[in-house]
């Protein structure tokens, strides 16, 4: 997956969400940028499908420490994460 640029990476996080928090219902999908938390599309459990969607997926590990806003709270923050995780492998 390491070869994967952004926009493959934000339309597969967006078509999970979609898929998974918002129950297909795509005009609802936030922008980008925007916080799950924030505007109730995902709690603390949806963060944990997050995370195995993430591993399986992707095909990388999440660490602990990576269990911040700052990581997985925005289809953005997914996508620099993921491609960050990538570019260390």
């Amino acid at each position: 997956m390491a070869n994967e640029n952004t926009q493959e990476i934000k339309a597969k996080v967006r078509r999970f969400v979609i898929d998974n928090f918002l129950m297909g219902d795509a005009p609802s999908m936030l922008k980008d940028g925007e916080s799950f938390m924030e505007t109730g599309t995902i709690d603390s459990t949806g963060v944990l499908e997050i995370v195995t969607f993430l591993e399986e997926v992707f095909r990388i590990k999440v660490d602990d420490k990576d269990l911040i806003p700052e990581n997985l709270d925005s289809v953005d923050n997914l996508a620099r994460y993921i491609a960050g995780k990538n570019h260390a492998a």
